[in-house]
């Protein structure tokens, strides 16, 4: 898949990865499926978000703080992952994050106050960075096919969760908006011991990683450019999942079912129409193309009747799965550093939009009025795509030279690098 470059690729990515996709080692698919709870956990609560507000007692500004702590936490500790697991090696480091998902979503199923939600919830985000960005890592160094099906893969994973997540916060919340918190707890628990199970310890990396290295990755100026496209575009992407529910104001299973239908459209264009489209168009186009509709579905989202919202929310998760499997494309192909690195330094930067999103637009409609959170939207959307046309050299330069370094990360190497 020659996804790093601006350019289309010849033949069919997915054709070329379909058969590896399905075939992979029991490690693989342990890590796979953990990986699908750790993402159910983000949307989780988007059904039952009005439900917390009035169990609490607490506005909607003050509830979308479990967004805020939860992606604050996880871009701060994105620094701290590849510091962890080069030192204690890659299953230990799941292991770790599993057990903080399954104390933290536990407790936050007990809180009494929607501070101690927050709290809980921020080292829940803790533990999900801790996994999700080492999981990635696994996935692309155990993988069958190389990284082509590795992030598919992942990206299946990260769609299916994205899709259960709602459908289950809304099932399990019509009861208790608590209910959805032990649920998961539950999960990850099943989860930590398949991963006990199935996968074996990881080679310990010949050289530690510094807390620093993600650091000094992104002055690489593609991986640099890459990574402020997605801050822009991540705070899009957490406008539609986290303020929308208050404007949709809908019970738990309808809002579950609109965001089951939303992620559903996530997984299908992330790993069906995306590797398509770039190999017919090339990424940057691609990437850039899906910006502008996705700013424009925004707007009008913010701007129609509530059939229209509805509509438009879930033609989201199009352009969503479109530009999550460019984006992670990018992040991992376009700079020399070592892949877990170069992925750490990127989710820095963009997981700080996905923590300013839900804090500011709720804050945006209380100084204005409930259409001008969704005009922001549009416009970080917007500016998405020109950091990708203005950067498009430095996307797209040394990529070609790049691909046999990063050929040599596809086995389990990923962490001895």
């Amino acid at each position: 898949m020659n996804s790093s470059t601006g350019g289309p690729a010849e033949g069919d990515p997915f054709d070329e990865g379909a058969t590896s996709l399905l075939r992979q080692p029991k490690a693989v698919w342990a890590t796979a499926g953990a990986s699908v709870v750790a993402f159910m956990g983000i949307g989780l609560v988007d059904p039952i978000l009005p439900s917390i507000a009035k169990g609490l007692d607490a506005s909607a500004s003050q509830v979308s703080l479990l967004f805020t702590s939860y992606f604050l936490i996880t871009a701060v500790a994105m620094l701290v992952t590849g510091f962890v697991s080069s030192r204690i090696g890659g299953k230990k480091t799941l292991l770790l994050g599993l057990a903080l998902v399954v104390v933290f979503a536990g407790l936050a199923g007990t809180s009494g106050s929607v501070g101690e939600l927050v709290g809980f919830r921020a080292g829940w985000g803790l533990g999900n960075a801790l996994f999700v960005s080492t999981a990635l890592a696994v996935i692309v160094g155990a993988a069958a096919g190389g990284s082509a099906a590795a992030i598919l893969l992942y990206e299946s994973a990260l769609g299916l969760g994205m899709a259960c997540g709602p459908l289950l916060g809304a099932v399990l919340g019509n009861a208790s908006w608590r209910y959805p918190f032990f649920g998961t707890a539950a999960l990850m628990a099943v989860g930590f011991l398949c991963i006990t199970a199935f996968l074996k310890e990881q080679p310990r990396p010949a050289q530690k990683t510094s807390l620093l290295a993600p650091i000094k990755a992104l002055g690489h100026g593609g991986l640099a450019s890459a990574a402020a496209s997605a801050f822009f575009y991540n705070y899009t992407f957490f406008t539609v999942l986290a303020f929308t529910p208050f404007v949709l104001n809908m019970t738990p299973y309808k809002s579950g079912a609109i965001f089951f239908a939303w992620g559903l459209l996530l997984a299908v264009f992330s790993v069906l129409v995306a590797p398509r489209l770039q190999a017919r168009f090339g990424s940057l186009k691609v990437l850039g193309g899906s910006l502008v509709l996705l700013a424009v579905d925004v707007l009008v989202l913010g701007y129609g009747n509530h059939t229209t919202a509805i509509v438009c929310t879930i033609l989201s998760g199009a352009f969503i799965g479109v530009n999550n499997t460019v984006y992670t494309e990018l992040a991992l192909g376009v700079s020399d550093a070592p892949r877990p690195v170069a992925s750490a330094g990127y989710n820095f930067v963009r997981w700080f939009a996905a923590a300013a999103a839900p804090f500011f637009a709720p804050k945006i409609e209380e100084w204005s009025n409930i259409h001008v959170p969704f005009v922001v939207a549009a416009i970080t959307a917007a500016l998405g795509a020109v950091v990708v046309w203005v950067r498009k050299d430095a996307l797209t330069h040394e990529a070609e030279e790049l691909e046999p370094k990063h050929a040599t990360e596809d086995g389990v190497t990923v962490f001895a690098n």
